[in-house]
C-alpha cells in the first residue's frame, strides 16, 4: 500500500499532538515541503516550539561529492522552510554519480556508481555544522569498520553522534550497538517493527516480526500489543526508536511504551530471537565497494 505526501503530512501533525518530539525524514522520501508544513502548522497553533522539535534529514547518494553537500541540505532546508536541522546523516555509505538525477542507471538500468572518500563527504557535513545549518551530523546504514574510518580520521572535528540502522527483535545489532557504545555513538533503529514490505525493495517471503510467537507471549502476559514490546525491547538496550505509522490509532500506541517494563527473564527470551535476517538489503548495491553489509557489523 502506497501512501501520499499529504498523508505523511497529517500523520507528523497527529504524532506531534500525541507527543512525539523527534521527527525522522530525508530528501529521498519526496516529503519534506509537507513534513516541513506539518511542524510550521503546529508551531503556529503553539502546539510546539521549534526547539521542542527534532528534525533529522539525510543526504542522498548523489550528492556525496563534497561540493554537493551544502547545496543539498540548503534544498531539504528551503523545502522545509526551516532555519536548521537538528541532526543530518549521510543516508548510506554507497554512492551514485553526482548530479541531479537520486537514481542515475546506465543503458542496462544497473545503478551508476561512484566512490568519494566517505571522509571528504565528512568533512563537508562538519562544515554545515560549523555554517550553523545543522546542529548535529551523523552516518545511517554503516557498519563499523566504516565508522572508525570517520573516527580516526585526521583532523576530525566532530565525530558522528549515531548510526541510524535496520534493528528489530530479527536483527538486534548487539554487536554494532556493543561498537557504538564504546565511541559514544548513538544506535537509532529504523524498521522496528520489520519492514513496511515494499515491493521492490523487500523480500516478501520473510517472516514478520510482529507474528513472532515470542514477541506475542511476552505481549499477552503484559496485557501489551506485540508492536509496543517490540520497541520497548529496543529502547531498554540502549537503542532510539524510530515508529512508522499513517494510523493515528497506532501512532498513539507506539507511544505508549514509557509506563511498562520488560523484565530480565522477558528480555532473554527477546534475544533468543534474533536471527540476522536483513529485510533491507538491496541486491543492485552489492557492487558497489562500499556496499556496508559484506562486513558481520
Amino acid at each position: 500500500m502506497s501512501y501520499t505526501k499529504e498523508q505523511a503530512g497529517e500523520s507528523v501533525k497527529v504524532a506531534i499532538e500525541v507527543g512525539y518530539r523527534h521527527i525522522d525524514c530525508a530528501f529521498i522520501y519526496g516529503n519534506e515541503v509537507q513534513v516541513g508544513e506539518a511542524i510550521r502548522s503546529k508551531i503556529a497553533d503553539g502546539t510546539v516550539k521549534r526547539e521542542d522539535i527534532f528534525y533529522t534529514g539525510k543526504l542522498w547518494c548523489n550528492n556525496q561529492a563534497p561540493e554537493r553537500v551544502r547545496l543539498a541540505l540548503e534544498k531539504s532546508l528551503a523545502d522545509l522552510q526551516l532555519d536548521y536541522v537538528d541532526l543530518f546523516l549521510i543516508h548510506t555509505p554507497v554512492e551514485f554519480q553526482p548530479g541531479d538525477n537520486p537514481f542515475p542507471t546506465d543503458e542496462n538500468g544497473k545503478p551508476i556508481f561512484h566512490n568519494t572518500d566517505i571522509r571528504e563527504t565528512w568533512k563537508a557535513l562538519e562544515a554545515c555544522k560549523d555554517a550553523g545549518l545543522v546542529r548535529s551530523i551523523g552516518v545511517s546504514n554503516f557498519n563499523h569498520k566504516q565508522l572508525e574510518l570517520i573516527l580516526n580520521m585526521p583532523g576530525l572535528k566532530y565525530k558522528p553522534v549515531c548510526n541510524q540502522v535496520e534493528c528489530h527483535i530479527f536483527l538486534n545489532q548487539g554487536k554494532l550497538l556493543e561498537f557504538c557504545k564504546s565511541h559514544d555513538i548513538v544506535l537509532v533503529g529504523y524498521s522496528v517493527l520489520g519492514s513496511s514490505r515494499v515491493e521492490g525493495w523487500i523480500d516478501q517471503s520473510s517472516p514478520k516480526v510482529l507474528e513472532d510467537p515470542v514477541l506475542n507471549t511476552v505481549a499477552k502476559k503484559l496485557q501489551r500489543s506485540p508492536a509496543q514490546v517490540a520497541e520497548r525491547y529496543l529502547l531498554q538496550r540502549g537503542i532510539v526508536v524510530l515508529s512508522k505509522s499513517f494510523s493515528p490509532e497506532r501512532i498513539k500506541e507506539n507511544f505508549q511504551v514509557f509506563d511498562f517494563e520488560l523484565s530480565d527473564e522477558d528480555m532473554k527470551s527477546l534475544d533468543g530471537v534474533n536471527r540476522n535476517l536483513r529485510y533491507l538489503s538491496i541486491e543492485a548495491w552489492k557492487e558497489h565497494p562500499k556496499y556496508p553489509y559484506h562486513e558481520e557489523y
